[in-house]
């Protein structure tokens, strides 16, 4: 199945009040304080680190989880997580709604997120995003095999990757199918003995009396416009992550089964009207 968003599908912006325009001056103030001054002290540990551990990072993942914390706390969004994170190496796979799941998955797990490649040359995101270790992966076939062989270095160091199967980000309001290509590499050789994978349901309940796809950012909805209306927003919603029991990637016979199992379990903790695709 494919999925095409269209214009008229997207929200428009709400009016923002004086209220909100305070509040969004003070929040993105004091985001962008927290965030430089965790990517500083992350690249001062991840001098010391890497020498030291090379590719493993036993220190400074922690730095990044206590930034998407505190950004919770800034944003005065209530955060509430369910079920155990995986503690064995392995990959992570979750629906993708909005910019937000950066913290909202960052803020419990210890993760380091799989993008595209296009993200690392973003200003200002792209340096944050290669400082906390995301992995970057170009859409071309041609560089598959590189791309696993990337793959397996980081997952048998012990990181555990986070992947968005669906391919693109979405309303909020549905789970779209998983693509399989990529669950291809947790089925290597190398890695289908040892790796586990677990699924990770994202659910955003919008502020009251707004419109319930609120924190959903998609198709060619502004990035700016679409965080200014977060950060003015009063009262805030809420956010809540559900970690599912992990499973071992010997235990599937192809890629297909094992996106369809991942699916499933991320599909079925979402709200009943959401579980539509």
């Amino acid at each position: 199945m494919s999925f095409t968003w269209q214009p008229e599908d997207e929200p428009g912006p709400a009016r923002i009040t004086p209220l909100g325009w305070l509040l969004a001056g003070v929040r993105g103030f004091l985001l962008i304080v927290i965030l430089l001054t965790g990517v500083a002290i992350l690249l001062i540990l991840r001098a010391v680190e890497r020498p030291i551990y090379g590719l493993r990072r036993p220190v400074t993942p922690f730095i990044t989880q206590i930034v998407c914390r505190v950004a919770f706390v800034i944003l005065q969004m209530r955060y509430r997580s369910e079920g155990t994170p995986m503690t064995a190496r392995g990959a992570v796979v979750a629906n993708h709604a909005s910019w937000l799941d950066i913290f909202t998955l960052n803020a419990r797990k210890r993760i380091y997120f799989v993008s595209k490649s296009e993200v690392a040359g973003w200003p200002g995101i792209g340096m944050m995003a290669r400082a906390v270790g995301t992995v970057f992966i170009a859409r071309d076939r041609n560089q598959a095999k590189a791309q696993t062989a990337l793959f397996e270095g980081r997952l048998l160091a012990g990181h555990r990757l986070l992947f968005f199967p669906e391919g693109t980000s979405t309303d909020g309001m549905r789970v779209l199918p998983f693509k399989s290509t990529l669950f291809a590499a947790f089925l290597t050789p190398n890695l289908r003995n040892v790796l586990s994978v677990q699924a990770v349901t994202v659910i955003y309940t919008a502020p009251h009396g707004r419109d319930e796809r609120f924190y959903g950012w998609w198709g060619d909805m502004s990035f700016g416009a679409h965080m200014l209306q977060v950060l003015a927003a009063w009262p805030q919603g809420s956010v809540r992550v559900i970690y599912h029991p992990p499973v071992r990637a010997a235990d599937f016979a192809d890629r297909k089964s094992l996106a369809k199992h991942l699916e499933t379990q991320v599909r079925g903790a979402m709200p009943p009207e959401r579980q539509h695709q």
